[in-house]
């Protein structure tokens, strides 16, 4: 990470920290003035899930708090395109798709829910793939250290035992663990050459019958990386030996951080300052799971609901708090969307351009809010662990008192102007400024509809209309008509994609 130093103000924000089991200040020492976060991405098996979004949201919201605070942050958000669950569906699919391509198509759909829900995107975005020297380079230091072996066949593990601070992140003694694999990771083969089941692989030998280009050379054999080992390599490539903040779901503690943490360790750095962990998202009360049967699409949501008012339900809950998700979810979440880019509207009518007075206008651009002095009320919220309930609770004064000054016969325009700029300034905070990009032209009814989302929007429109009409076609057994289609859309550069779930598309 960059060795720079800036003059921002001290950070007052205090976040729980996972492994201290406290809440505590942040202090930014690595390079004071800048906030490196290393954030646990998509394993891109699959189409992305609520459950998925909850943590992009949430850390999503910290960052635009820190740069809020001044701060300059740098955000890693690593793709995980190798993987045995990416080689078990790709080779399972019907007919049989190759394992790379399998991972980019969901790698582009895990881009799509983040940029529709209005998640900024990360400062870089590593592939496990595009980082396989760095993985080998660890893995040769943790043999030459003695923390790391290599089994007969070339699968190379790391030594639990060898470690003396290993269960620290989870408060767990390695001789009361069965084993430090996650369970859908555990491979018999990989499983049989262990010194002792509590070791987990660091490499793992290429096996017949698996994709020859799904394994890569090393010195002690041909193979690819355990699925903990892209973390360690890519945290430590992109933010330096220690960095400040290590965040992920709280389902990735264990096994898979306090894996990380050992092989960082065992190589020598100092690794994550603070652990930060979302909670999950439930539905009727059961974790979101594939396993469940009740994971949510996000792009079956968005067909349903507006994009902010999915993020509105899943990201004004406290990070470290479940989210009970369900139609009444939604439905209050559409209502107060309701509400808060109302007010936002009504107070831009009465005042289209500049307010009077210091207050400036209504319509003021994002850069501008984020100078802009914000309740104190909120900033203490805020700063205590990220409380939403108390930022929200000021939102919802902010919002009252607009929405009694609008309904006054003569509002004050200055007044007016300065509550919906303060409440445009929280909400821009919690990425749900009504005004700003992606929610204008949505809440403005296609004012300042300019911009790139608009014209994603606006081709999302006409490519559906024509995809609903082929599914007329091939309903009707209309072939001719419906390849006809098919080939305008080719011609145009867009791909279709038939599934199970119907139709999907995606630019060339």
């Amino acid at each position: 990470m960059s060795t720079e130093t800036t003059d921002a103000p001290a950070l007052a924000l205090r976040l729980y920290d996972s492994a201290a089991r406290d809440v505590v200040p942040l202090a930014p020492t690595v390079t004071p003035g800048v906030v490196g976060i290393y954030l646990c991405g998509a394993t891109v098996q699959g189409s992305p899930h609520i459950g998925h979004m909850r943590s992009g949201i949430a850390f999503d919201v910290l960052r635009r708090w820190l740069e809020r605070c001044g701060q300059r942050v740098i955000l890693i958000r690593n793709v995980t395109d190798i993987d045995d669950k990416i080689l078990a569906k790709s080779a399972a699919a019907e007919p049989p798709v190759q394992w790379w391509a399998w991972a980019q198509r969901f790698e582009r759909e895990f881009d799509a829910a983040y940029r529709a829900l209005g998640i900024a995107p990360p400062t870089y975005e590593p592939r496990a793939t595009g980082h396989i020297p760095e993985m080998i380079d660890l893995i040769s230091r943790l043999i030459d250290a003695g923390h790391a072996y290599v089994g007969s066949p070339g699968n190379v593990y790391f030594d639990v035992t060898s470690l003396p601070d290993y269960g620290s992140l989870t408060n767990q003694r390695p001789e009361d663990l069965s084993t430090t694999e996650d369970e859908a990771q555990i491979d018999a083969d990989v499983e049989a050459d262990k010194r002792s089941p509590r070791d987990f692989a660091l490499w793992k030998a290429a096996k017949p019958g698996e994709p020859d280009d799904a394994a890569w050379d090393a010195p002690w054999g041909r193979g690819r990386p355990g699925w903990h080992l892209e973390c360690s390599a890519m945290s430590r490539h992109y933010l330096g030996d220690e960095f400040d903040i290590h965040g992920g779901g709280i389902d990735l503690r264990f096994p898979h951080h306090e894996n990380e943490q050992a092989q960082s360790h065992g190589a020598g750095w100092g690794f994550a300052r603070h652990w930060v962990h979302n909670a999950w998202v439930t539905v009727k009360g059961e974790k979101m799971s594939k396993s469940l049967g009740n994971s949510l699409v996000v792009a079956e949501l968005l067909k349903a609901y507006p994009a902010p008012v999915l993020r509105l339900a899943l990201g004004t809950v406290h990070h470290r708090s479940t989210v009970e998700f369900s139609e009444e979810t939604l439905a209050d979440a559409a209502a107060l969307w309701e509400r808060l880019a109302g007010a936002i509207t009504r107070a831009l009518e009465l005042l289209p351009g500049e307010a009077d007075g210091p207050a400036g206008p209504v319509d003021a651009p994002a850069r501008e809010l984020r100078s802009r002095s914000l309740p104190g009320e909120f900033t203490a919220a805020m700063d205590e662990d990220l409380n939403l309930a108390g930022a929200m609770a000021c939102v919802h004064a902010t919002l009252k008192a607009l929405n009694a000054m609008l309904a006054a016969p003569s509002p004050e325009p200055t007044a007016v102007a300065a509550a919906a700029l303060d409440l445009r300034a929280m909400l821009d905070v919690l990425g749900l400024d009504p005004l700003s990009e992606p929610w204008r032209a949505g809440v403005l009814g296609g004012a300042g509809s300019d911009g790139p989302d608009a014209a994603m929007g606006a081709l999302d429109h006409l490519v559906t209309a024509l995809l609903d009409e082929r599914s007329a076609a091939r309903a009707a057994k209309d072939w001719a008509r419906a390849d006809s289609l098919r080939d305008q859309l080719a011609a145009a550069g867009v791909v279709v994609e038939d599934s199970a779930g119907g139709a999907r598309w995606h630019l060339a």
